[in-house]
Order: C-alpha cells, then structure tokens, then sequence
C-alpha cells in the first residue's frame, strides 16, 4: 500500500494487535467496546474496522448493525474476530454487514491476508451516489453462469457441497469446481467471502 491504512481496532484486549499491526504497515487506533467505538467513528475516518464479538457494554453485533444504519460509516469495511466457528452464525454476521470474519484463535499471516483482500475489494467495489438504492457501484460485477448462481445461493443458505450436490443432482466434485470458478471471478479465497461478495453484488438474493 502507497499510504498507511487507517484501522479501528475494537477489542477489550486489543494489546497484541495494537503492537502488531504497525509493524505492517498500519496505523492503528483501539477502543475496548463498542461505545467507545462509536465515539471514535464519529469523529474520525477509518480504512477498516476490526470488530471483536465478546465485548463487555455492547457485543460486536450490535456494534456493526449500529456502524451499518450510519450514513457516514455505513460502508466502512468491517472483519469481525470471533470464538464462534459455527457458519450459520457466520453466515447471519456477514448479512448483517460484515465483510469478512476471522475465528480465533488466529495466526497474524492469516488476518494480515484478509484485511489486505478486504482493502483491495474497497478500491474494487467504490460507493454510488447516495441517492442510488444500491449499496455498491456494479458496473464492473463479476457475471455467473446461472450454475454458479445456483451454487452460490445453496452455499449462502449454509449447505455443505455435499447437500449442493444432492440438490442440483451433481457430482461433488462438480460443486467445487463451480466454487472454484466462482472464487476465481470473485477475486476471493473462501466461500463466505464469495457468499457476502455476491449478495452485496446482486448475484444472489
């Protein structure tokens, strides 16, 4: 990155990253709950949010829900750090808003690989004008076969490539070739990445 990121770091033991992140590259700003955050987002800009789930006075969803119905942080990049490995939770987190998550415990490179593919999504997805009901410009979306579309609207709902396959009455290892495909044309690495990307994209309902 040409300029250091902006990075709000909303933990209630933020030390170890803190110290970290700057080593990376970025500036880093903490708060240990929510409120705090807020405070913080209120009166200044930040490239990327990260989001811890357990925080004493207002959890990291209620903090996100709070950041998305803002105008002015509404489309500020949130990963949420999580202890909670269960996809439909997951799944309903990245609904509500965030743009990726993270499970804990977590190895650095990893969340250093994320947060670089969020900010390089941000410069890719930019923001329409306000009065626009859509909440990213599409003109550069990424087109799916309607396979694919099919694919991905399984995976959202939580159905393990197994259950897909089951479904559209297709070999295993067909659904993953699709998801392949899909991640390639995504420019993302994982399926929840694909499954929030193509909802906020219009792919999928």
């Amino acid at each position: 990155m040409s300029e250091l990121a902006n990075i709000l770091l909303v933990d209630d033991n933020p030390k170890y990253l803190k110290d970290a992140l700057p080593f990376y590259g970025y500036n880093v700003e903490t708060a240990t709950d929510g409120v705090q955050a807020l405070k913080l987002l209120s009166k200044t800009s930040y490239d990327l949010i990260l989001l811890d789930v357990m925080m004493p006075n207002m959890n990291g969803w209620e903090t996100l829900k709070a950041i998305r119905n803002n105008t002015e942080t509404q489309y500020i990049p949130v990963i949420m750090l999580t202890a909670v490995n269960e996809e439909q939770k997951i799944i309903s987190g990245l609904k509500t808003g965030a743009d990726d998550y993270i499970v804990k415990p977590f190895i650095l490179p990893n969340l250093l690989a994320r947060m670089e593919a969020v900010l390089r999504r941000v410069n890719w997805q930019k923001p329409v004008e306000k009065k626009s009901d859509l909440p990213y410009n599409t003109e550069k979306r990424p087109v799916l076969t309607s396979r694919e579309k099919e694919v991905i609207a399984l995976a959202a709902k939580g159905k393990s490539n197994k259950e897909i396959a089951e479904k559209l009455v297709l070999r295993e290892v067909t659904v993953k070739s699709h998801l392949n495909n899909i991640f390639k044309k995504l420019k993302v690495t994982n399926r929840t990445q694909a499954v929030l990307l193509a909802m906020q994209t219009d792919l999928i309902d």
